[in-house]
């Protein structure tokens, strides 16, 4: 038994392949020298590029933006995180204008309100943690506040990003971001509404996600 191990074994090495050399350590990716401008023309193009909207606006009138928006696109309700970095702002907005969408929140588990989620919101309303201008992505790390669910689930799903989070390509945001230091449970990469297509390459929206994403980019 061990001579016919020790022939095999010998068969084996005799036959073995030349493996590749080791190939060199590729330098660090070029990062694209954009300026700010640069950065929000090319990330709403390659959004728009996709069907989504993007609307340009400075920080202290976005929120009645967003009011005109809901009101003139006749959403019923918008959903959102009282607690998380867009509540306040919102609610201020909103004051107690009954022409606007309701406000809904939950701080339930979502098998709760399922059915709710999935069948009675119209819009959803989300922070981001960056952008991608090289590619036209949104960076979401969904909390406790904005589960994904917000961002995957209502029809409508409504962005804020703020242009001094928006990196030049997906190097620079990992890089300056320090993300080998630790990263979260989840990460989202948003660059569009909710695509598919089938095997004639017929493309449909919201098959699997929400038919429309709006970003409100904060300069």
């Amino acid at each position: 038994m061990s001579n016919a191990r020790t022939t095999i074994l010998s068969r084996l090495t005799s036959t073995r392949p030349d493996l590749p050399q080791e190939q060199p350590v590729q330098s660090e990716q070029e990062i694209p020298a954009w300026d700010l401008d640069q950065r929000i023309e090319k990330f709403s193009s390659r959004l728009r590029s996709v069907r989504a909207d993007v609307i340009v606006a400075e920080h202290e009138i976005w929120p009645e933006k967003l009011a005109t928006l809901a009101r003139q696109r006749g959403f019923e309700n918008l959903l959102y995180a009282p607690h998380g970095p867009l509540g306040g702002q919102i609610e201020k907005a909103w004051g107690d204008n009954p022409s606007l969408p309701r406000l809904i929140s939950h701080q339930k588990e979502i098998e709760a309100w399922k059915e709710e989620l999935f069948f009675q919101i119209d819009a959803a309303i989300t922070s981001t943690r960056a952008g991608i201008a090289e590619t036209g992505s949104l960076v979401l790390w969904p909390t406790v506040d904005e589960p994904r669910s917000y961002s995957l689930v209502p029809p409508v799903h409504i962005a804020v990003l703020d242009a001094k989070d928006l990196y030049a390509s997906f190097a620079e945001l990992i890089k300056i971001e320090g993300w080998r230091r630790g990263l979260p449970s989840n990460a989202l990469l948003i660059s569009g509404p909710s695509k598919t297509a089938d095997i004639e390459q017929t493309l449909a929206y919201g098959v699997h996600g929400p038919i429309e994403l709006i970003v409100f980019l904060l300069r």
